[in-house]
């Protein structure tokens, strides 16, 4: 059994729980509110300026140049597309990028974000890989389940959004962290990789948690 479909296995309950949550349930059937897809996307907006910074510490950490140039790559789709598109999009709701840059993230987004770039700051290239995982893995799973549901996609907001993460380019994206994982974890000792696991194990649990500080509106700080 590859590494990877380890941490799977271990993952999934929480993934499954995740798209049980009324925020992407409701989404699901396009019932969800629109200002708590608002305050999510305000979040989202936030966690993202940290989250591009764990791909340039994959680069820090990286061995290969080629593994230097797929976190490359990911930093600059993140920074140079993603968060143009994330701008754009929140248009449609009325937010305004300057409402985005002001969002101050919430006590979960913040320990979350956190927890990534303390992780991948202090720790082993397999550690970042596994910090950061759950959150591409979790979505491509989300944006894949919701896309079968045709209710989910007759909302003409929230279809661009599922779509997003449900589309083959994002999915390549996601392929390659999962055997990039693989490929870091191999012929590592099991004391380091119950480490790791651990690791993907909270990330994936703060997951849950983001979701479900967005669906109840969190929006005190630390």
């Amino acid at each position: 059994m590859e590494f990877s479909q380890r941490l799977f296995l271990k993952g999934k309950p929480i993934w499954e729980a995740c798209l049980e949550h009324p925020f992407l349930k409701e989404l699901s059937n396009g019932t969800l509110e629109e200002d708590k897809f608002c305050f999510y996307i305000k979040q989202d907006y936030v966690y993202l300026i940290d989250y591009i910074k764990i791909f340039a510490l994959g680069m820090v950490k990286a061995d290969s140049l080629e593994d230097m140039q797929a976190f490359s790559k990911c930093a600059n789709v993140i920074v140079n597309i993603e968060m143009d598109a994330h701008i754009e999009y929140a248009k449609k709701f009325g937010i305004t990028k300057e409402e985005l840059e002001n969002t101050k993230p919430n006590a979960s987004n913040l320990s979350y974000t956190k927890f990534m770039l303390q992780t991948s700051t202090e720790g082993s290239l397999p550690e970042l890989v596994a910090a950061l995982l759950p959150c591409m893995w979790s979505y491509a799973l989300i944006g894949k389940t919701l896309a079968k549901n045709k209710k989910a996609l007759e909302h003409p907001l929230y279809k661009e959004w599922i779509l997003t993460y449900a589309n083959e380019e994002y999915n390549r994206e996601n392929d390659w962290c999962i055997k990039l994982m693989d490929k870091v974890a191999e012929g590592l000792p099991e004391r380091q990789l119950k480490k790791l696991e651990k690791i993907f194990i909270i990330s994936s649990k703060y997951e849950y948690m983001f979701w479900d500080g967005c669906y109840k509106k969190e929006s005190w700080v630390i």
